[in-house]
Formats: C-alpha cells, structure tokens, sequence
C-alpha cells in the first residue's frame, strides 16, 4: 500500500533507494564472481574490498575480521561455533575454561537456540543459564560478577529487538575485564547499527552480529566482527571465499547495497540526528497516549533507543491493537517478527517482572534513522484516527452516545469468553461470566451504550470468578438498581420471575425488558436461555441462544432437546476450541470429519467466482473499530456487509433458515473469516468460504468516508 505508515522497522526496513540502485548496478555491471582473476571478476572483488574497507572505518573494527554473511543468524551461529570449539581445544588441552555459558534473559532466541544447539552438537554440556535484567531491562550486573568468574561464553545484546532498552556494555566489559578474563564475549548488535556509535576494536567484545535488513539493505546479507586474536572456526567449508573463513559465492547485490547504505551513514546526512529522532519517539508517544487511555510505556525511555516505543494498554490483547493499527494503515507488530505467529506474552517483558497483562497485550512500534517530518506528522494523524474509531465503537471511554443495540455480544481472550446480552427496548443488560481481562471492556461497553445493567452473573462460584464478579460489579454500580439483591456467588438476582419451558418445567428466569434468560440449574453446571416468552412460557421457537460451558457433556446438552429447536444457536462460555457457536441439530449429525479444507478461497478467485455466483454476499467480520479507523472496504467493485465475528451469533438464525446464498467471509488477515466459515459449515451452510490471507492478501480499494453504507456500530470485541 503506499499510504502505509511502516512502523516495524525493528523487524525489517524498506531497501534504501541508493542501496537498491548499487544492488542493480552490481548485477548489471559488477556481475563477476570476484573470486576470479580476469577484469570482470577483478572489478567485482574491488567492490567488495572497497565495502568491507567502509565496514571496518565505520565500526571501529581495526585489526578484526569483518565477514559478509547471509544475516544476523548465521553471524551468531559462527560465533558461537568458534567460542565452543575454541572452549573444547583448551579441555581437551586440560586448561581450565569454564562450565558456564550465559546470556541475556532478552536475548533474540537466535542466541540461546544456538547455544544450545553447538553445546550438543560438540557434547560439550555446558550448563547454559540465562543472565537475569532488571526492570528496566537492563543486565542485573551483580548477576553477572557472581557468575561471570565460571563462565566459558557470555552474549550480551548492544540494543533490545522489541524493547529498544540499550545495554550496559561499559559496565558489562568492566565486570568481565574483573572477573572473567578467559570468557569470550559475543554482543548482538543488530539494532545498534546506525543508531548506537560503535568503536568495536578499543572494546572487550570478541564477536559482534549485524544484519543489513534492519537498516535498509536487502535481506540476506550481514556482517560477522571478529576481534583480533579471537578464536575462529568456519562454519561452512567448500571454496575457500572470504579468504577461507566463509565458503559460498558471495551475495554481490546484496554487499553493494549494504555498502550504499554505509556509505549513507558515513556521510553523516542522510539519517536523522539523535536529537531528532528523539523528538520523533516524543511526538508519537504523545499521540499514543491522547489515543488510547491508561496506556503504559514498557520500557524507560531514558534507557531506550530514540527509535523503539513498546507499549500496552489495559483491556486489550495485542491482536486487537495490531487489527486497529493495521485498519488504520499503520504496521506495528507484537514483539520479535521471529515469533510473532505463536501466541504468546512477550518473553522480553516477562523477564523484565512486567504484569501479565502487559507481556500480553504489548505493541512494539519502532522506525528506521531515514524518517522524516512528513513521516511523523502522517503517523500522528493516523494514530489519532484509530483512538476516534474507539470511541466511535465504545470500547474506550467516551462521551459519545452509541444508537440502541440488540442481541449478544461475545468478548473474548485466550479461549474465555464473556457475553453481553443487550434488550433495545429497554436499554437494559445482563453480564454473563466476566472475565477480569475484560472487566473494563465491558464496564466502557455498558457506558458507552448508555444501558441500565439488570444483572451480573457468573456460572462458577470459584473464589476468581467471584472476585472478578463483584469487582465489575462495584464498577458498574450506578448503572445497578440498588435495592436488587443478589446472590453473594453468582449474582443471580433474589427477585425473579418464573417461566414455563417446552417440556413443563418451571424455571426462574431473570426479565430483561420483554425477554428473558431462564437459569437451567444442573448439577453438572448451570445453563441459560434466552428469548421472549409468551403468557410466561417461553416455548422452544421462542429461545434465541442458549448458553452453557463447553466443557458440558453433549449427553447433558442433549437434554435440551425438548426444550428448544435443533436449530436454536447454542453458545458456549469458554470457547477454547473457537467454535463460535453450535445447534443441536449441528452436534447430532454433524460427521466425524469436519475438513475445512475446500473452505478456503483465494483472493486472485475471487472475481471469477462472484461472477458465477451472482448472489454471494461479502460479509466482512472485522469488529467496528478496525472499520472505523481505515477506509471502507471495496471488493471486486462490491462494499461487503458488516457483521462483526463478535456478533456473528445474532446473524446466524437468519442465515440458517433463509435461503442460503454463498457467504464469502473477509478479516484482516483471514483467521477470523476461516472461524466465520467453519462455524456456518459446522451449522450445515455448505456454501461458506473464508477469503484466504483476508484484505492483506486481496488488493482492496478504498472508499471515502462519503462514500460508506450507513450501518448500526456494534458494541464488539475481536475474538482473533
């Protein structure tokens, strides 16, 4: 997209218009392998020693080796490699050595995975240990002066890849030049470049890590500093290139174009200043906090890279934050780029003694020196759009009135879920089971619709549950009638009404304007209906969703089956399998394969296939902030409807019962839209597809905010 705010710079940068015109010219017209010795290979060699003589100016490397190599990995599993081998000659020559090996707690899992791959490899068994940081995420130095004297290797990083925090590297060496004077010493120095000034040859350091593509070189080329007199050991043999010490035609283009960007830095003009780059971090962070109340910055920036803000906000998954930024055009990310497909709290932060709720719901945010005014300015605005869209959509505080809204609602994270079941006519709610991650969620929900609330309720009478229960309670106090007693445990009001099921029985049943949720109490655990009875019965067509917890037996939930439809939406309170929703009729017949795999569309099908099915409709099951915080969507000329996966169950009867045109659902990414699909397929709707990769995949057109179909913004909560 080319009104993208890049802001994961971390991760990778954009190639440098100069690098990517010398990596061209060294294709075209240094193509030679400068191993060989006629004029074309002669020309090409010259480069190379002219890029690697810029590499070792600018770093300080003086009489230590410089190796172009193919990353920042390979450089940390040639270090590694030659400290363990060199560690094994001087056991085997009975010197002592050492039985540890360290390294930082934030550490890049390059390095603890290669630690532990060449200790077993070379069966040394070397006990490796993880060197403990502070707070601020800083090497504990106290740590490291006990350990330090038994310690073989130690890896250390110059600058933190999600935090930013720089590393003590003064007060790193002064300990190991008092303590540890046989252990080498490698330093990650990926994120310093060209943002840190490095003398590598007046330092301790015996192995630096760099990596072109953090700093607007291509990916695929790097650079290995090994300290004079440093042990060395090749990692890969073969024709002797980079005098022996590397095997493997070098990567030309990419070496040029490193070099370009060196040469970038050398001048000393084309990259921003210190000063200001940190008056950059400043002004986003100040549009940061303006755009997302309680908002926490996770790291000091006093200890911290002008060009990293790595922040969470409280009631928000990071998922949800990367679907809101992302809408809004702007990339951030979750953590390391390397892990950001597991599902998982931050390790760095974890480290660092931050709340869980922080290493869970943490954004990196970070940008390259090459930045500028217009840059910044543009990312503000946009920042400052995704904090309306959240006030537009309730889900932060507002002053802002939302238009009366019917049905349920489903808040979830890590496989819990928390329902809103909401009556238009009444303006009135119920809570059903809480839970604390989203007791905020739902407390600026309920404002944000201005709803009187008729209850909290909670299945499980565990002494977290309550807690949770009671607390959101407490929040929402002057949204509760006062004289409403409830039980202590699960906040079932005292005063109720009866209602008479299908099959006779006589339920209390708590009223929520004309509709009611009758309370199933069984001794497995306790179930509800919802719907608008009749004269007091609440006959089968008349429940709309049941609710009850997935772990249930379907023995147990079968027991429902005189009391509503095969085709009544059953939703489950924990939906760890994020099924979404079921039937009866869905868990009696469905077969003992449920493959999805013909669900899947692919966007460059997509064309063809609205134009052999006239009748499909788009559904695009984003939640309303992220549609709010971008451009509507426009697909193969088409705007898609708006049902967001968190109300997706309020849709689902509709769709079931009626005629059965294809759904083609779309998200961000295409995880939801696949949940979306797979539930309808589950239900029996045989013509569900899931756009394959979603809108980041399908080459959407814009429209302007003019432009939109005025529909109803939903209370949700993106389950992704």
């Amino acid at each position: 997209m080319q009104n993208e705010i890049y802001l994961d710079a971390n991760a990778s940068t954009p190639v440098l218009p100069v690098a990517a015109a010398s990596a061209l010219d060294a294709m075209r017209a240094l193509f030679g392998n400068p191993s060989s010795t006629h004029c074309t290979g002669l020309r090409a060699k010259n480069m190379l020693r002219a890029v690697r003589a810029r590499a070792v100016r600018l770093l300080g490397a003086g009489e230590g080796r410089m190796l172009f190599v193919s990353g920042a990995t390979e450089a940390i599993q040639t270090a590694v490699l030659s400290a363990l081998c060199a560690i094994r000659d001087r056991q085997q020559q009975g010197a002592r050595t050492g039985s540890l090996l360290l390294y930082g707690a934030t550490e890049h899992k390059a390095v603890p995975e290669s630690l532990a791959h060449w200790n077993r490899i070379l069966g040394l068994n070397l006990d490796i240990r993880a060197l403990p940081v502070d707070g601020d995420g800083q090497h504990d130095l106290n740590v490291l002066r006990a350990l330090a004297p038994d310690a073989a290797l130690i890896c250390t990083m110059a600058a933190n890849n999600e935090t930013g925090v720089v590393s003590d590297l003064n007060g790193i060496e002064a300990v190991l030049l008092h303590t540890a004077d046989k252990a080498l010493w490698l330093v990650d120095c990926v994120q310093a470049l060209g943002k840190l000034p490095l003398n590598l040859a007046t330092t301790r350091i015996d192995y630096a890590a760099f990596s072109g593509h953090k700093l607007y070189a291509p990916k695929g080329v790097g650079m290995l500093y090994v300290r004079a007199n440093a042990p060395f050991t090749a990692l890969m043999a073969g024709g002797g290139q980079e005098s022996g010490q590397r095997s493997g035609t070098e990567n030309m283009a990419g070496i040029a174009a490193l070099g370009a960007v060196l040469e970038a830095l050398e001048d000393g003009r084309s990259f921003r200043s210190h000063a200001e780059l940190l008056a950059f971090r400043d002004r986003l962070a100040d549009s940061l906090r303006a755009a997302l109340p309680g908002l926490v910055f996770n790291s000091a920036f006093a200890k911290a890279l002008p060009t990293t803000l790595n922040f969470s906000v409280p009631g928000f998954a990071s998922k949800e934050l990367l679907d809101l930024f992302d809408a809004a055009g702007i990339r951030v990310s979750s953590g390391s780029a390397c892990s950001a497909a597991k599902a998982a709290p931050s390790f760095v932060l974890e480290a660092m003694g931050l709340p869980a709720w922080q290493a869970a719901s943490a954004i990196r945010m970070s940008f390259g020196p090459a930045a500028d005014e217009s840059f910044i300015h543009l990312a503000c605005e946009r920042i400052a759009s995704c904090g309306h869209a959240l006030r537009a959509s309730g889900l932060v505080r507002s002053d802002l009135r939302s238009q009366t809204t019917d049905g349920a609602v489903q808040f979830a994270c890590d496989g819990a879920s928390s329902w809103l079941l909401l009556d238009a006519e009444s303006r009135s709610c119920v809570v059903i089971d809480p839970q604390p991650e989203l007791t905020r969620r739902l407390d600026g929900a309920i404002r944000h619709l201005d709803y009187r609330v008729n209850a909290i309720l909670s299945r499980s009478t565990d002494s977290a549950h309550v807690v949770t229960r009671q607390a959101l309670a407490r929040q929402l106090e002057d949204r509760i009638d006062s004289d409403i007693a409830t039980n202590p445990d699960t906040g079932w009001p005292m005063r109720c009404v009866t209602v008479t099921l299908a099959d006779g029985r006589r339920v209390e049943a708590l009223p929520l304007g004309q509709q009611v949720l009758a309370r199933l109490a069984q001794p497995e655990a306790c179930m509800y209906l919802f719907g608008r009875p009749e004269s007091q019965r609440l006959g089968a067509d008349a429940v709309r969703f049941g609710f009850f917890n997935s772990k249930v037996s379907l023995a147990l939930l079968h027991q429902l089956t005189e009391v509503i439809n095969p085709g009544t939406v059953v939703c489950a309170t924990d939906d760890c399998d994020a099924q979404l929703a079921t039937t009866l009729q869905a868990e009696k017949f469905s077969a003992p394969d449920r493959s999805d795999l013909d669900m899947h569309l692919c966007p460059t099908a997509l064309d063809a296939f609205l134009r052999e099915h006239i009748d499909t409709l788009l559904v695009d099951v984003r939640e309303p902030f992220e549609r709010l915080a971008g451009p509507e969507v426009l697909l193969a000329g088409r705007v898609p409807i708006h049902v967001p996966l968190s109300r997706l169950v309020n849709q689902l009867p509709a769709w079931t019962r009626g005629a059965r045109p294809p759904l083609v659902f779309i998200c961000r990414s295409g995880n939801r839209s696949g949940k979306a699909a797979s539930c309808l397929r589950r239900l029996g709707y045989a013509q569900s597809w899931s756009l394959t990769g979603g809108l980041a995949l399908a080459g959407t057109n814009g429209l302007n905010p003019a432009q939109r179909a005025v529909q109803p913004l939903a209370v949700a909560q993106n389950r992704e």
